[in-house]
């Protein structure tokens, strides 16, 4: 019984990293204002780019690199175009999710990729604690940036004045134009950081937790983190526990075929999905959003 619940367990965890990643980022973009649909194009162009980088060079850590690299690209198109050109940020979002999903499925085809995988640090002691030790301290080693990304985040968001910048950019954009800061900068680089921190999510799902890549391998988990984001609330604590609630589905999914647990395939399949949906309606409905949350702002109009 024990063994069942540490492997559950880690397998939860394991599975809620590549989304903990990539919603540090989303939280950030959101608190500024701005609903970043594109998050899934970040997330799967970032798992391509980081088996395409390792293999290439034959290191997962240059691919991890890669996938950073790929989805800081695709927010920076998408900052300029949704926050300095004004374009729809839904049109964007959706274009370069549906650009993404189909030039990776034609490079697939076309390039030879070689399975590469990061390798697990185990943290001595820590590690061989019952239960929660595997699960914790006995990961691929770029999970412990979890570790990092989270007080750091929430330092810059609320003990910096750049964070209250981009907290009050969502609440208040007129207000904070009044003092003379550029509102639409400040989104753009919520965006920047948003597919910073979803390419290394994507990156680590690849060379990290699968070790290849597959088409569409993301399979909605940018929107996903999305509904993690508004189930937590708009806060990071939140987002990170809509995180687990997911991959705790998904592990499931995974664990009760094996322990001899029979249920309709396709209805396995899709119920992390609909927990997440579920989590949703019942958590965030009493909670409120920025109130400038996804509209768009031009200097000088209300």
């Amino acid at each position: 019984m024990i063994d069942a619940l540490t492997l559950v367990l880690a397998s939860s965890i394991r599975l809620a990293l590549p989304l903990a990643f990539a919603a540090c980022g989303e939280y950030i973009a959101e608190r500024s204002g701005t609903i970043n649909i594109s998050i899934e194009a970040m997330m799967l162009g970032g798992a391509f780019s980081a088996v395409l980088g390792a293999s290439i060079t034959g290191s997962p850590a240059v691919g991890l690199i890669c996938g950073v690299l790929t989805g800081l690209l695709i927010g920076f198109v998408h900052a300029n175009f949704s926050h300095r050109l004004t374009v729809n940020t839904y049109v964007v979002g959706l274009t370069l999710n549906l650009l993404v999903l189909g030039l990776t499925s034609f490079l697939f085809d076309l390039v030879t990729l070689v399975p590469s995988q990061v390798s697990v640090l185990a943290i001595p002691l820590l590690a061989d604690i019952p239960v929660i030790g595997p699960a914790l301290f006995a990961q691929r080693w770029p999970a412990y940036l979890v570790w990092l990304l989270l007080p750091a985040i929430w330092y810059a968001m609320y003990r910096t004045r750049w964070g209250l910048q981009m907290r009050a950019t969502g609440e208040n954009p007129s207000a904070v134009d009044a003092t003379g800061i550029d509102v639409n900068k400040r989104r753009r680089e919520g965006l920047l950081l948003c597919g910073l921190l979803a390419g290394l999510g994507g990156a680590y799902l690849s060379v990290g937790e699968v070790g290849m890549f597959n088409q569409n391998m993301t399979s909605g988990r940018g929107y996903v983190v999305i509904a993690a984001v508004i189930f937590g609330a708009w806060t990071l604590r939140g987002a990170m526990a809509g995180c687990l609630v997911f991959g705790a589905a998904d592990a499931m999914r995974l664990a009760l075929p094996a322990l001899g647990v029979q249920l309709n395939p396709q209805l396995l399949i899709a119920s992390p999905y609909i927990l997440a949906l579920l989590a949703m309606v019942l958590f965030a409905r009493n909670n409120r959003s920025p109130s400038a949350y996804g509209k768009p702002f031009t200097r000088g109009l209300p």
